[in-house]
């Protein structure tokens, strides 16, 4: 299986390769291209105009590799697949509406909603029943203390609600992210290898094709969305990937190592969360600017600094991640 695992990275990864020379200019001739922040750093300004929906090319590349490797019948993977699309296309949209119709703010946020939460209420339903993976939650960690670890058993509509958190959470937080140019792609490759390895373990062999897959995606896109980037991910690509990796964390029940494993996600919704609360009830900010790495890019790192920097927090979170789910 380990063979399997390595063959959808690698063709993964070359599909998304080979598609950018061909929907790269195209995404330039139909004049997709992203608007920047007029409050965020002044640097910025020039990436105006640099394509938007870039998240297409690995999106393909993953379904490619799924194609080729899933075996018929394998579920959980094509369940991880169908919610990656899902949330793709609330992304797609939000993406259409803001270059297209220009209109600056998208999907309105009721409406994006929505949708994330009726796929993600459909992905708990299905795990509840179809999966045959129960309600119960493993507890990071506890393996180390209680032999075999220590669940908790929410029960279906807890469970329902908690997994719906999840996903929602989880693809809002990979959306704000993407700010930097490969700083996403790259924290997402590392916490799908993580999860693959996670999947795999847990004898969930279809999620854990699908995350080397999407980890393979992300590791080829980064040959176009690395500094300075051609190419970006838009909502497209940063809702699909925070779809697919909650996705992957429910189906295996791992939904308590995803903070972990997904750290650098955790810290950028948490840094905006915060300045919001702050500046409502203060009229104080606690970071120059949220999300967390334009905090670090306004006080005077470069961005392949700020980049390189939370790559490596993402490395060191997907091993915590990992040691967490030892002796379970």
């Amino acid at each position: 299986m380990t063979g399997g695992l390595v063959l959808a990275f690698a063709v993964s990864s070359a599909v998304t390769v080979a598609l950018g020379p061909v929907f790269i200019p195209l995404l330039k001739r139909l004049k997709f291209g992203q608007s920047i922040r007029g409050d965020g750093p002044a640097r910025h300004l020039n990436k105006a105009g640099t394509p938007t929906m870039g998240g297409v090319l690995f999106i393909a590349g993953t379904l490619a590799a799924g194609a080729l490797f899933l075996e018929r019948g394998t579920t959980d993977g094509m369940a991880v697949l169908a919610v990656m699309l899902g949330y793709g296309f609330i992304g797609f949209l939000d993406d259409y509406i803001k270059v297209v119709h220009k209109r600056s703010l998208g999907l309105r946020a009721r409406e994006k909603l929505l949708g994330q939460v009726i796929l993600a209420a459909f992905l708990a339903f299905w795990v509840m029943g179809s999966a045959g993976r129960g309600t119960e939650l493993a507890v990071p960690f506890s393996g180390y203390w209680v032999p075999g670890g220590v669940y908790l058993n929410l029960g279906p509509v807890l469970y329902t609600i908690f997994a719906v958190a999840v996903v929602v959470g989880t693809a809002n937080a990979v959306n704000l992210t993407d700010g930097l140019d490969g700083l996403a792609a790259g924290v997402s490759m590392l916490a799908s290898l993580a999860l693959a390895v996670a999947a795999l373990a847990a004898g969930r062999t279809g999620v854990a094709l699908v995350m080397a897959a999407t980890a393979g995606g992300c590791l080829g896109f980064l040959r176009y969305n690395r500094y300075p980037a051609k190419v970006f991910m838009g909502d497209t690509g940063s809702m699909a990937l925070g779809g697919g990796l909650a996705a992957a964390a429910v189906i295996t029940g791992k939904e308590l190592f995803l903070p972990i494993l997904g750290g650098v996600f955790v810290l950028e919704a948490l840094s905006v969360i915060i300045q919001v609360i702050s500046f409502q009830t203060t009229g104080r900010r606690v970071f120059r600017m949220s999300p967390l790495h334009h905090h670090f890019e306004l006080a005077g790192w470069s961005e392949v600094k700020v980049v390189f920097v939370f790559w490596l927090l993402s490395f060191a979170f997907a091993l915590a991640g990992l040691l967490a789910m030892c002796r379970l």
